[in-house]
């Protein structure tokens, strides 16, 4: 997802997170082995047998091979196991917004709670309607855009004097 047109931070970061989701998890169909007893929270807290993970590293490494399956469940998958992972609401939480241009050249550069970097545009869906936003992470992974995130986007909208913003040529409307 690296690109010239990013700000070179939010690029370099861009780069390291696509690196990360470069895991061909929609191509692993091992057998489901059973309940990984993970769960992520609400508020994007993954816990392990009740108990917070607390590495972070470890959090990035499992949502890394996290995959939506087609029936909604969630699992965590490698080339040799499948596991069930019990999700609150969304696996990720957009926790911060970094935006470059104005109107129908604007980009919206989400940073999720795992560290990952998505820019909004059409593989990448703002998703609002249902009383809480979300964005479109990959392969029917969504992140819900935290409420301070979310009003930043509106601050943005109102001072255009617009319902919505673009992003990276997709236009998302916020109510």
């Amino acid at each position: 997802m690296s690109d010239p047109a990013l700000p070179p931070a939010i690029a370099a970061m861009a780069a390291a997170a696509e690196a990360a989701r470069a895991r061909p998890v929609q191509d692993w169909h091992p057998a489901h082995c059973g309940d990984s007893h993970m769960r992520i929270l609400a508020d994007g807290s993954w816990l392990h047998e009740g108990a917070p993970i607390r590495r972070p590293a470890l959090v990035k490494l499992f949502a890394s091979i996290l995959r939506r399956e087609v029936d909604g469940s969630y699992v965590v998958v490698t080339p040799g196991e499948r596991l069930t992972v019990a999700v609150d609401d969304a696996p990720f939480v957009a926790v911060e917004l970094a935006t470059e241009g104005e109107g129908a050249a604007r980009r919206l550069a989400f940073r999720l709670n795992t560290d990952d970097i998505v820019v909004a545009g059409p593989e990448h869906r703002v998703i609002t309607g249902n009383g809480r936003p979300y964005l479109h992470v990959r392969h029917g992974l969504t992140a819900r855009i935290a409420r301070p995130v979310f009003y930043e986007m509106a601050e943005l909208a109102l001072a255009e004097g617009a319902d919505g913003l673009y992003s990276d040529g997709a236009y998302f409307a916020l109510a």
